[in-house]
């Protein structure tokens, strides 16, 4: 066996070493640990790409001494290897632009407590990109939870702390609706993993035996995750989840926590339950329909908000739900253009949130509309990432978001039963997106109303800071995620290729 198909199984364990660590250091120090930490894990995962795509092949690394089907295994392909290292470079980035933020928004004496949490928030997310055992993936549900209510609650402010109890209701209804399913189709099937358990399921249906219990597992699981990854209509603790958190655990939060669920969706019905299943259940009709509706009404939600977060937020509704759009159109190609737009909201996500707070900075702390006018002017550069994150929200050419549209509808045509709601939901939900993002870049470039003619106008601008310099690392995060998304704008074709060769893989 060569070392490298032993690097899934040291980035978990590496994560999860590094939050014990943290405890017994000082904020600074754990922070870097954590920093160190991010980075050699994200090497890791690299490296495991780089292998996947040499040999063509995915593999299955056995923990411990006992065989399928009772051990425990990490199973690692092209896929799993380009979404961790991607979810490593979101999350480095988003650490690292949010690292002066988070030291004053957070009590000196609990700063490497939020680091911990960040140390378990990586270590559950590549766990669930990894592993090829199905309780093993409940258990890292379960810390991931805990981990991203800690993010949450950690500000101590009255609406952190009341977001953090609706977060944890919510993802407790999702946890325990998704262990139900596996309970569920472990009676059935008597199997944890993965590949024996999709052995079991396809005998199963076969023999038409246990049909009926297998749609109601479908669902139970389904529903589930889609409740913890904040699908229409359970998005109602994204607002104040992402609103009110700190930077980097809103960027954290927002790009990929709720993507992680979704991989694991992906895995369950791709290596579980079976593609062909999945498809002549219908269920994949439910989730289309709830995708197509995300698209619109957390579109609508954001045009309504005057509160840059709160909006920032409800967009994250919309692009949720052209994750399972493209998913419930059952074919090849939509499910490619899914988790397609899962790398390009990572990435956009975590560049509006980082940039936000450059603007925020220079407007009094204020995150209102009329407060950040003129805001993109006193920091260039936080004005410049979010527009450039704005524009790929909607469509722009030459950004990732623009690719991503393109893959929906290029999916949509071969799709023919919902070809045409599916051009027309895009066509609309893209103007409504251009609406809300486009409206705040606007006023972000406007200059502040009576700042020459009216005497009180001009006060008012005097006491806001004429121009802002942010840290270097909240520029060189903004910089790094400009230029990933244009990456993923310009160079989408090697990209598009190992999400293809990946999804092979799981077969």
């Amino acid at each position: 066996m060569s070392i490298v198909q032993n690097f899934p199984f040291f980035s978990i364990i590496l994560a999860m070493f590094s939050g014990i660590v943290s405890s017994i250091l000082p904020g600074k120090r754990a922070r870097n640990v954590s920093l160190i930490m991010i980075a050699a894990t994200t090497a890791l995962s690299f490296a495991v790409l780089c292998f996947c795509i040499r040999t063509g092949e995915s593999y299955t690394y056995m923990m411990g001494h006992f065989p399928a089907p009772w051990g425990n295994e990490i199973r690692a392909g092209v896929l799993e290897g380009l979404t961790a290292s991607m979810f490593g470079v979101v999350m480095f980035l988003s650490v690292l632009g949010g690292v002066n933020y988070t030291a004053s928004d957070v009590e000196r004496s609990k700063l490497n407590l939020f680091y911990i949490m960040i140390d378990l928030m990586l270590s559950s997310l590549l766990a669930l990109v990894y592993t090829n055992d199905l309780f093993t993936a409940y258990v890292f549900v379960e810390i991931n939870t805990i981990a991203g209510c800690g993010l949450i609650m950690i500000r101590q402010k009255r609406k952190s702390m009341s977001a953090a109890i609706r977060y944890m209701i919510m993802s407790q209804l999702g946890s325990g609706l998704f262990l139900i399913g596996l309970s569920m189709l472990y009676d059935v099937t008597g199997h944890l993993l993965m590949s024996p358990a999709r052995e079991s399921v396809a005998r199963i249906m076969a023999g038409e035996s246990y049909v009926i219990p297998m749609l109601v597992i479908l669902a139970v699981i389904s529903v589930g995750l889609a409740i913890k990854s904040g699908l229409y209509p359970f998005h109602y603790w994204i607002p104040d989840t992402y609103g009110y958190a700190t930077p980097t655990a809103s960027a954290v939060l927002s790009g990929l926590v709720s993507k992680g669920y979704i991989f694991l969706l992906i895995k369950i019905f791709y290596r579980v339950l079976g593609e062909n299943f999945v498809i002549r259940s219908h269920l994949i009709n439910v989730l289309y329909c709830f995708g197509v509706a995300g698209m619109v009404m957390g579109s609508v939600h954001a045009i309504a908000e005057k509160d840059a977060r709160r909006m920032i937020a409800y967009s994250s509704v919309a692009q949720i739900g052209y994750i399972y759009m493209g998913i419930g159109l059952g074919t090849e190609q939509g499910m490619v253009a899914a988790v397609f737009h899962i790398f390009t909201h990572s990435v956009t996500k975590a560049l509006l949130f980082i940039s936000a707070v450059g603007l925020y900075e220079v407007s009094g702390g204020r995150t209102d509309y009329h407060s950040l006018r003129g805001a993109a002017y006193r920091n260039s550069l936080a004005g410049i990432g979010f527009a450039v994150g704005s524009l790929s929200m909607v469509g722009f050419p030459m950004l990732s978001g623009f690719i991503s549209k393109l893959l929906f509808a290029a999916s949509a045509l071969r799709c023919p039963g919902k070809m045409l709601p599916t051009i027309i939901v895009l066509a609309v939900s893209t103007t409504l997106n251009a609406v809300y993002f486009l409206r705040l870049v606007i006023t972000l470039y406007s200059r502040q109303q009576g700042s020459e003619k009216d005497p009180e106008g001009e006060a008012k601008e005097r006491k806001r800071p004429a121009s802002g310099k942010s840290s270097w690392m909240l520029r060189l995060s903004i910089l790094c995620l400009i230029g990933l998304n244009l990456f993923l704008g310009l160079m989408s074709r090697p990209v598009i290729q190992a999400i293809t060769d990946g999804l092979a893989m799981f077969d």
